[in-house]
């Protein structure tokens, strides 16, 4: 960062200051991961100068032949690793990468099915807050009391509404993804299959999440989260999709391209390239294994700690604390309170929620980025001992009922975590335990 340092002293403070956010806390955001120094050279390189419109072979802009061999690396590696038929590397993101499958597929006004986002789903999976809950009519399925997704509940409702496109896959689900269930669904209904595996996609990978390649159509998928690269998405169809619509890749790729964006941003194809040849390392499958193996052991020693666990535990690399037991609304006071001592993981509504999605009740947490650091089960045990000590600290706020003073109550609540002593005691736990998996020491801190 030395040319921006003395380019931009202003930014660079910024940037300094993030990367020591980084190497100094315990990020636990499940759907973020560190990536590696060879992806970012990737994201950082001259191949950010050129502009590729089209596709290999197909382009509208000259001097695309080097660009031509990035994306095609980046296509045969993705489609060997899911073992796909098809695969497009453009889409800049998951969510318009799943907007791109609804333009290559429906109709404003056709009816979708997805899994509601308090039971866990994705807002691009139908949620109302979405543009896909406008344009489209949307159904969603939800989870059964013991948290787990309602597959009788969500046949019965497809056979009654007999939607166009059905999506599996969630952004806050502990459990492994039923998959070859919805498959039969999808056939008795006559709907297309998108699976979005945008969080799991380095478990599938990595052997230790069920892969959707012979069930689905479509899967869609994030490359920053548990697959380890650049913010990206693809969008891939499988044997299964071309038996259904033999036209179905070249109508995704009309949707990517010039259906909802223009040029692809080379750099992060390569990053992605880079990304997935790391992943089709044996020491990837370690890294997936160990993500799980993390995660169960959180898990358990949350519970442990009193503290209740969506569906009781977890499959993968996500668990969902639920502390509507110690009031609704609780995961903003301990959001807050845990970023306060250099625990990051984010507010997130639960099954039942008794409040709203602005001040839900649980709190979203995963093991992609600790694992990546180097952590083992012994640190998700000391890890589970700090939440419930700061999840006990704010135990006792209640959030006001009216919406005037629950602003200013929280306003007060945030200044008077920055004086904590004893959150502070656990910032400094959590910095000595950092500092023992050092994360991007050749760039300094």
């Amino acid at each position: 960062m030395d040319v921006i340092k003395d380019l931009d002293p202003e930014l660079y403070g910024y940037m300094k200051n993030e990367l020591l956010r980084q190497q100094t806390s315990l990020e636990m955001i499940p759907s973020e991961n560190f990536t590696s120094e060879a992806v970012m050279q990737a994201v950082g390189s001259i191949l950010t100068n050129k502009y590729s419109e089209g596709y290999p072979g197909k382009r509208y802009y000259g001097g695309n032949e080097f660009i031509d061999g990035i994306e095609s690396l980046a296509i045969s590696r993705a489609k060997s690793l899911f073992d796909v038929e098809h695969v497009n590397v453009q889409p800049y993101s998951g969510s318009p990468a799943n907007m791109e499958v609804y333009l290559a597929l429906c109709n404003a006004g056709d009816t979708i099915m997805g899994q509601s986002l308090t039971s866990g789903g994705h807002l691009t999976h139908g949620s109302p807050a979405s543009a896909t809950g406008k344009i489209f009519k949307s159904i969603q399925y939800c989870v059964r009391e013991d948290g787990y997704i309602n597959i009788d509940e969500a046949r019965k409702l497809a056979i009654e509404n007999r939607p166009k496109l059905i999506w599996i896959g969630s952004t806050a689900y502990p459990r492994m993804l039923p998959f070859k269930e919805f498959a039969v669904i999808a056939e008795e209904t006559g709907a297309y299959l998108a699976a979005d595996i945008s969080h799991i996609s380095g478990l599938v990978i990595g052997g230790v999440h069920e892969s959707p390649a012979q069930y689905a159509h479509i899967i869609t998928t994030t490359t920053h989260k548990t697959l380890r690269g650049p913010r990206g998405a693809m969008i891939m169809v499988t044997r299964r999709g071309l038996e259904k619509d033999p036209e179905l890749p070249k109508k995704i790729d009309k949707s990517v391209f010039p259906g909802m964006q223009g040029g692809p941003h080379d750099h992060v194809t390569a990053g992605i390239a880079t990304a997935l040849l790391q992943a089709s390392r044996p020491e990837f499958k370690e890294y997936a294994a160990q993500v799980v193996k993390n995660a169960k052991a959180l898990a358990e020693a949350l519970m442990k700690n009193g503290i209740r666990l969506a569906t009781n535990g977890t499959d993968n690399h996500l668990i969902l604390a639920d502390l509507t037991p110690i009031a609704p609304g609780m995961g903003v006071f301990a959001q807050d309170a845990l970023d306060t001592a250099g625990i990051t993981m984010n507010k997130n509504t639960v099954p039942g929620e008794q409040s709203s999605p602005f001040y839900p009740s649980g709190l979203r947490m995963g093991t992609p980025a600790l694992t990546t650091r180097g952590m083992g089960e012994p640190e998700m045990k000391q890890i589970a001992g700090l939440i419930g000590t700061v999840i006990r600290y704010v135990s006792a706020r209640r959030l006001p009922d009216g919406k005037e003073e629950r602003a200013e109550y929280l306003r007060s609540f945030r200044a008077e975590i920055r004086k904590s002593r004893e959150l502070d005691d656990i910032r400094k736990q959590v910095v000595e335990l950092a500092r023992r998996f050092p994360l991007y020491p050749s760039l300094g801190t």
